[in-house]
């Protein structure tokens, strides 16, 4: 059974980093994309950041150039998102996802002063 683990949200004033972690176990097989999505309230889920197994990004336009997903280099299935220049419309439940089929419990972060 697939379990992807989140962790590191927080509370954090804007302009502050948070960074995110998730560990994915269970996994049989190569996944063919991990990343991270976000849902705040009384909004529909978006895309944050993916990364395919070969290692090819892509970034939601609202976070482009202040969020970075990257990999843990010895365990592919690790994966991580350093959220820097942070704003209150970040403010979210960030969930991380495999394959579009496998989700995480969510970690909330919240920007506020």
């Amino acid at each position: 059974q697939v379990q992807l683990v989140e962790s590191g949200g927080g509370l954090v004033q804007p302009g502050g980093s948070l960074r995110l972690s998730c560990a994915a176990s269970g996994m049989t097989f190569g996944f063919n994309v991990m990343g991270w999505y976000r849902q705040a309230p009384g909004k529909q889920r978006e895309l944050v950041a993916t990364i395919t197994y070969g290692g090819r990004i892509t970034y939601g336009g609202s976070v482009k150039g202040r969020f970075t997903i990257s990999r843990d280099n010895a365990n592919r299935n690790t994966i991580y998102l350093q959220m820097n220049s942070l704003k209150p419309e970040d403010t979210a439940v960030y969930y991380c996802n495999v394959d579009l089929r496998y989700w995480g419990q969510g970690t909330q972060v919240t920007v506020s002063s």
